[in-house]
This record gives C-alpha cells, sequence and structure tokens, in this order.
C-alpha cells in the first residue's frame, strides 16, 4: 500500500496533463534516447551473433571439433593407443590422423605455396565437411597413371590454371636444402587432380590442397608418423568439456585444441569489435540517462512545495526517496521496454524479409545475418534499468533533504 502511494505520485508528475512543462518534454526525450540506445545495442549485438555463427560455421566445416598434437609427431602404435583412449569419451564421434606442412604446387608455368594435408580418404568424412564440398570431380586419392590424385580448393584450381585430370607437381620443402646446396635436386612428386572442393572460405579455397597421407608422410619425411589425430564431437558446444577430459585421460606431452584454440586469434578480434561497439552504443543510453537526471533534478527544484507538504504530513525521507526512484524507474522502464520492442521488431523482420540484403557476387551470404541470444537481452535491459537506477538516485537523495521550513518560508 505504502508503495502505491509513492508510484502514483511519480506517474502523475511524470504523464500529468495539466500543462506540458520543459521538464516533462527533456523527460520523454530521456526515454526516446534510452528506446534508441537499447535498440540499437540489441540490434548491433544479434549482427555480431550473426557473423560469429557464419565465421564459425564455415570454419568448423573443415576444421575438427579437437586436435590432438604432440611435438616430434605421433608414430602409428602410438595413434592406436592414442584413439582408443579418445573413442571411450561419450562426446567423440569420430577420428582421423593427418599429416599437414607447407609445399609448392607447380602447374603450367604458375605456382602457389599452400598447406598440404595428407588425410585418411576413408576417415576424413566423419571429422571434416571436405567431401561434401567438392564441386567438380570426387575425392579420391588412387590414380594409375601418377603418383596419386589431389583435391584442391577452386580458387586455387584457378590460379594454377588447372581442371580435374590436370597434373601438378608438388615440391617438398625438404628438398630444398639439397637442391640450394648444389648437391641435389629438390623432390619433386606429380599429382593429378581429383577434385575441386568450394568451400565458401578464401582461406581454404585459395591456401588449401590434400592428399593421401602415406604421399604426405613421403613428402614430410613422416614415414610412419603422423602430425596429430582430427577429433569430431556430436556436440561442438561440448568442445570445452571434452577438451579437460581428454587431458587428464591422455599421456603427458600430448596437446588438446578445440575449434576455438585453433582459431583464437580471428574469436580476439571479433570479441574486441564486439565489445567496442558495445561501449560506444551504450553512450547512447549514458547521454539519455545524463537528460533523465537534469529533468529529475529540476523536477525536485519545482516539487520543493509539494515536498514539503508531504513531509509536513508524516511521510518520512525514505518514501521521498522512494517517490522519485518510483519517476526516474518509470522512464527507465519505458526506455528499455520500448527498446526491446522496436530491436526485435527489426531483427524479425531482417530474419523473415532480409530487408538489408548483400551482393552475392561480393559475399558468400545473401543478407546480412542476426541471431538472437536471449542473454544480450537480458544483459542490455538489466544495464540499462541499473544505469536509470542510478541516475534516479542523486535527484532523490535531494528532494528528501529538503526542509519543510524553508520550502514553505515564502509561500
Amino acid at each position: 500500500m505504502m508503495n502505491r502511494v509513492e508510484a502514483f505520485i511519480a506517474a502523475r508528475y511524470l504523464l500529468s496533463r495539466k500543462n506540458l512543462r520543459f521538464i516533462n518534454v527533456i523527460g520523454f526525450i530521456s526515454i526516446g534516447g534510452i528506446t534508441i540506445g537499447v535498440a540499437a545495442l540489441l540490434v548491433a549485438l544479434s549482427v555480431f551473433n550473426g557473423f560469429s555463427g557464419v565465421v564459425t560455421s564455415l570454419l568448423v566445416g573443415f576444421d575438427p571439433h579437437l586436435r590432438i598434437e604432440r611435438a616430434g609427431g605421433i608414430t602409428g602404435v602410438e595413434a592406436a593407443d592414442l584413439e582408443r583412449i579418445i573413442g571411450h569419451h561419450p562426446a567423440v564421434m569420430a577420428t582421423s590422423p593427418y599429416v599437414s606442412g607447407k609445399a609448392m604446387l607447380v602447374a603450367k608455368g604458375f605456382n602457389r605455396v599452400v598447406y598440404l594435408r595428407g588425410i585418411d580418404e576413408e576417415r576424413i568424412a566423419g571429422v571434416s565437411g571436405l567431401k561434401e564440398k567438392i564441386v567438380l570431380g570426387k575425392l579420391a586419392f588412387a590414380d594409375s597413371t601418377s603418383r596419386g590424385g589431389i583435391v584442391i580448393g577452386l580458387s586455387l584450381a584457378d590460379r594454377l590454371a588447372s581442371i580435374v585430370g590436370n597434373d601438378v607437381m608438388i615440391i617438398s620443402p625438404y628438398g630444398f636444402e639439397t637442391a640450394l646446396s648444389g648437391i641435389g635436386q629438390p623432390q619433386t612428386v606429380k599429382f593429378r587432380v581429383a577434385g575441386i572442393f568450394e568451400s565458401s572460405n578464401k582461406d581454404y579455397d585459395g591456401n588449401y590442397a590434400y592428399v593421401s597421407l602415406r604421399a604426405a608422410q613421403e613428402l614430410f619425411r613422416m614415414e610412419g608418423k603422423f602430425h596429430g589425430i582430427d577429433v569430431r564431437l556430436n556436440d561442438i558446444s561440448k568442445a570445452e568439456d571434452a577438451k579437460e577430459d581428454l587431458l587428464r585421460a591422455l599421456p603427458t606431452g600430448v596437446t588438446v585444441s578445440t575449434w576455438y584454440d585453433l582459431h583464437r586469434t580471428l574469436y580476439r578480434v571479433m570479441s574486441i569489435e564486439r565489445w567496442s561497439a558495445y561501449a560506444l552504443l551504450t553512450l547512447i543510453i549514458v547521454v539519455a540517462l545524463f537528460n533523465m537526471l537534469g529533468s529529475l533534478t529540476m523536477g525536485v527544484i519545482e516539487k520543493r512545495r509539494d515536498i514539503a507538504v508531504l513531509k509536513s504530513l508524516g511521510m518520512p525521507s525514505r518514501r521521498i526517496v522512494r517517490l522519485f526512484m518510483f519517476e526516474g524507474m518509470l522512464i527507465g522502464i519505458a526506455g528499455t521496454l520500448l527498446g526491446v520492442i522496436i530491436g526485435l521488431a527489426v531483427l524479425y523482420v531482417q530474419i523473415h524479409y532480409q530487408i538489408f540484403s548483400l551482393d552475392t557476387n561480393v559475399y558468400i551470404i545473401p543478407a546480412i545475418p542476426v541471431e538472437i541470444h536471449w542473454v544480450d537481452f537480458v544483459s542490455i535491459a538489466a544495464a540499462s534499468l541499473g544505469l536509470s537506477w542510478l541516475a534516479a538516485y542523486y535527484p532523490a537523495r535531494r528532494a528528501a533533504a529538503t526542509l519543510p521550513a524553508d520550502a514553505l518560508r515564502w509561500e
């Protein structure tokens, strides 16, 4: 009952139609500022979430959820033991060993340094989306007319002027030492293009090539050894937990990296951009709250006579504080609520009608992606209401300090 009195008076002060004063106008401007700030924050963070989701889907489409490595490589026997331990984890779906390194591809007078990966043709589909991304040819490394087949990205194929069936030469980096000293020739091996993939990721399409495990082991002098083991989980969100479990179960010296660890720098930059946008857009709300603080402070000065009367009637100071806190919170709640509604409306329209489209000749997606995370809505609403409470506190305390005798002296 006591709270209802303060709330009623606060609402009358804010919404009174008797005369629209300058103070009331500032209050409504404050509501508008909070609304714009909250809506802009929700839309901006949802767009960042959308782009992060697109990036993650592209990266994880080719990269494993976990990668097991050890300095110096992993022997075949050790790999079998590690895969047995890894396979006991309930979240693990598939594993596949790999060999990886840099090499030069040469074809028709063109050359390109690429990341060359040796993979198991039969098991790669379990840990990577490479097989699904083949657009020309097929994922097949056996070839009787050459040393073996090779699968390259679409952009790389364009730079090498090569299509399925063409031969390319791979120059191993381990042959350059003898070649530079004049003792021998660099190690070169001929491969035939068996397939071309398109991942919608320029880095992969232009800088990655895949050959068989045995061929990569010979090129990188890793006979009988692997650089690591790729692991696929049944749920990507379990990657961190699975990493901790495997680190406890695997032998000392073995490292486990999650998909996030493999691209930590990229995600760190995206996180900095996200929080920078959050900080800048929060300034809109802060400016609106300064307007609210000024509006409430002027309101306290104008309502000194009302405050004095209320105190004379026996209303204690704490209820005076509560009264003006209610008025400030009404402004904060109204602005936050309107901001959330407008933000949701904009996001709904973008999700279903894609009004902010992108040029598909330049971008891999047809429209600006958005992804709604309800934790963002809750945190932004909580931050807005918390700042509103802080902005209302000083005027409320000032109102409570009003002395009835001084306020009524000249009335």
